[in-house]
């Protein structure tokens, strides 16, 4: 009965029908499958131990959303050809293909100046290379070099299915019910206009659950003070291996990692040498590996730092609504330097700091537009008091203060 497709039952929406053919070749290639060994939320399980998902099961999360879109958007009378609603299938499942060990944790750690965006695209064209040119059109849309803008909008705006995705799926899998969102509702409100994914007036209210539901995800999970210690601890111990490695010192590692942390790597030798092929054979498992056996390095600041990160002895975190005084930092440098009995540049892995900011919504890139019963579209700040009202003041930030327990 399902010899044409692929059936998936996925946790949170059910069966997904994935048609044979190029999407199912897709979920067979081996930079797809290398998803399943990386952590969707990164870090998120040191606080919400039922954060477990991977990038894979997001990715096939995104895909159904944007079959969902594409029933509704074809209900509207918004037509589109099979091959491209092919190639935006194709985009959406390779959209995270990029992303290096614990997602987001590792960027610019490993490789200097490139984003998980970039590598995403070299890995697409590897595969299109390897497919004889079935990805051009998803590349298109996957670059926002298609003609028809809205499909890209569907893909990365700020009303995407990925984002859709990702809060259904972080918020069931770490079980804050506030963050939950009608994805459902949402799609089916979905419209185009001007060549713009737009909402009908009737979702605006969707919306700003949608926008508020995602703000209160950043703060209680993606940027949960436990969480992102765990993040810099995480750090801290690859930048003091990858020193180590610089001066000669020998360091566990599997052969992905070792070029990596033995090379410095930017973005140019990345592009120009065999380090994608490195690349797509590292995952979670290498740099867990690695951290477990360096807990007995007999360099004290990495051993320290593995130790820590394997058994959940995270930093101390202090939390500034502006910026901190510099003397501050060198007191807490001078303490931990002193305890550790290190030289205080040294204390530098263990006192960091970090800035972040949360916007619930943008209004300097492309804006959420709703759809008048008139046809005329109107930005979403101005018509929605609760977004007016966030984007008058500046966006909400902080100034994490990182230090080792002593």
């Amino acid at each position: 009965m399902y010899s044409d497709r692929l059936i998936i039952n996925d946790p949170v929406y059910g069966f997904i029908p994935v048609p044979r053919g190029l999407l199912a070749d897709i979920l067979a290639h081996p930079f797809f499958q290398r998803m399943d060994r990386i952590r969707q939320l990164g870090m998120s399980a040191t606080v919400y131990p039922g954060a477990q998902h991977t990038r894979k099961q997001h990715s096939l999360g995104a895909f159904h959303l944007m079959q969902e879109a594409f029933i509704t958007l074809t209900e509207k009378g918004v037509f589109l050809f099979d091959s491209e609603k092919e190639g935006a299938l194709a985009s959406i499942l390779l959209h995270d293909v990029g992303h290096g060990p614990y997602s987001h944790v590792l960027e610019k750690v490993l490789i200097r100046d490139i984003s998980h965006e970039d590598i995403s695209l070299l890995m697409m064209e590897r595969i299109n290379a390897e497919m004889r040119g079935a990805l051009n059109l998803a590349i298109k849309i996957f670059t926002d070099g298609y003609h028809k803008r809205f499909i890209h909008d569907l893909i990365c705006s700020q009303l995407d299915v990925d984002r859709l995705d990702y809060l259904c799926r972080d918020s069931f899998y770490t079980g804050v019910r506030e963050g939950n969102i009608g994805a459902a509702r949402l799609i089916r409100t979905m419209n185009v206009a001007d060549d713009r994914i737009v909402i009908d007036a009737k979702g605006l209210y969707s919306v700003e659950n949608y926008l508020m539901a995602r703000r209160l995800m950043y703060w209680q999970v993606y940027l949960h003070k436990t969480v992102v210690s765990a993040e810099e601890v995480l750090r801290s111990a690859l930048k003091r291996a990858k020193y180590l490695s610089s001066q000669g010192e020998t360091v566990f590692c599997s052969p992905a990692l070792r070029y990596f942390l033995y090379n410095d790597v930017d973005s140019f030798s990345f592009r120009e040498s065999t380090g994608l092929d490195y690349y797509a054979q590292l995952d979670d498992s290498d740099i867990l590996c690695a951290l477990k056996v360096w807990q007995r390095h007999p360099d004290k600041i990495l051993s320290t730092l593995s130790s820590g990160f394997i058994n959940r002895r995270l930093f101390k975190v202090d939390i500034y609504d502006s910026d901190i005084p510099e003397e501050l930092m060198g007191e807490h440098k001078s303490e931990i330097a002193r305890e550790m009995g290190i030289p205080v540049e040294d204390a530098d892995y263990f006192v960091t700091t970090r800035t972040v900011k949360n916007e619930m919504y943008s209004v300097s890139s492309e804006g959420i537009g709703i759809l008048a019963p008139d046809g005329s579209v109107h930005d979403i700040a101005g018509l929605s008091h609760i977004v007016r009202e966030e984007v008058r003041d500046l966006p909400d930030k902080k100034v994490y203060v990182f230090r080792q327990r002593v």
